[in-house]
Order: C-alpha cells, then structure tokens, then sequence
C-alpha cells in the first residue's frame, strides 16, 4: 500500500493494482489524478471537487447526489462517469468503501448545511478514514485518520477532540492550506502535547508518502 498526500484535502491510495483519489480540489495539482482507477469525491466545496481534474483521468467518480448534480452542470462530459452513493452505501473501487455521514460541518448558523459524505476504505488489512468537511465518527475503528487540522469551520480543540474520538493510532493531516506553515506549527504542538500516548499525528508535504 502506498499513499500520498496531494495538496489540501487530497490524498491518493494505491493498493494491488488499484489508485484511489479522494478530494482533488483547487490546491491540488493535477498530477494527483495520473492513473487513478478512481476519485472520491465528499462535497461540492472547490477545495474538494475542480471538475478540471476529473476530466484530467478517465476514472470512475463515486460521490453524493449533490455534487453528482454540480457535476451534471459544471462538467456534463464527466456525468456519465459518475456513481451516486448514500450514507452508509457499501461500495467497491477496487478495495472496499463504506460511505460515512450525511452533512458538512456548520460553517455558520447563517449558512445552510451542506451535503457531505466520509469515506471509509479497507485497503489489505488496513482501515483509512477520509472525513471530508465534518467531524463525523466513522462507527468503526479504523487504523488511519486523514484529520482535517484548519477550516473556517475548525478550531484547534475540535480538530484534538476528533482526532481522539476516532483514536485511530495513525493520524495524518489534511485541509491544511488555511494555515500558514508557522500557524500549522501551532497545530503540530497542540497535537503533540494533548494525545494520548500511542497516537501518532504527521502532517506532510504535497507530493510526500505516509
């Protein structure tokens, strides 16, 4: 198993023949895309879904019904590629998926909630746990957690918190371009001095492995 962190929110997965992309937005780098036997999308957010790097591959795309239909205005060459899952949906892409949540973090009482769908996927023996924008349990346990660190929608104390309540063992960052790499810092030494002993927090550079 190998996976990458890309840019963002967006982390690719390759595993006995199969590439998974979840969330290539606008601060990931097409690259991200080369070869993918499939693309997860969560919500219809830019930093999650460009439809430039869906029509950068040929691969399937697997995401909720609300950025099926941006999907259907923004990219309609793209449609036909597109499956629609539901919470709790077990699907496959080449390894297995468990779809996870309903709704996006509140990002302002003033703001309507939007759509949003986790991704559970079991690669070989290993559980990886994407969120999306929410902080949502995965209902199981899970070996990895890919823990969003900044939002407008995040404080520091909920990103710990989250990341406690997984209690997954691994625990590596993503949605980090909101900070600076001075700010993001701050969140690797809150994360170092609040955990329990024995969970381990990386944040990594685009383009780097786990």
């Amino acid at each position: 198993m190998r996976i990458t962190k890309f840019g963002h929110a967006c982390v690719r997965i390759e595993h006995d023949g199969a590439v998974v992309v979840l969330d290539p937005g606008s601060f990931t780098d097409a690259e991200a895309v080369d070869g993918a036997t499939a693309v997860l999308i969560t919500h219809e957010h830019a930093d999650h879904y460009l439809p430039d790097h869906l029509r950068a591959c040929d691969a399937p795309v697997f995401t909720i019904d609300a950025v099926a239909a941006r999907i259907r205005e923004d990219a309609p060459d793209v449609a036909e590629r597109v499956t629609v899952v539901s919470p709790d949906q077990g699907f496959d892409v080449g390894v297995p998926v468990r779809a996870v949540g309903e709704l996006h973090a509140v990002i302002h009482p003033d703001y309507p909630r939007f759509f949003n769908s986790g991704y559970v996927l079991t690669v070989g023996d290993a559980k990886i746990y994407h969120p999306g924008d929410a902080l949502t349990a995965p209902g199981e346990s899970v070996d990895l957690l890919l823990a969003p660190v900044s939002a407008p929608w995040l404080k520091v104390s909920e990103a710990v918190d989250f990341v406690r309540a997984v209690g997954a063992l691994r625990n590596l960052a993503i949605h980090d371009r909101v900070y600076s790499e001075v700010a993001l810092g701050m969140v690797d030494s809150h994360m170092g001095n609040l955990l329990p002993d024995g969970l381990e927090f990386v944040r990594l550079p685009d383009g780097a492995d786990l």
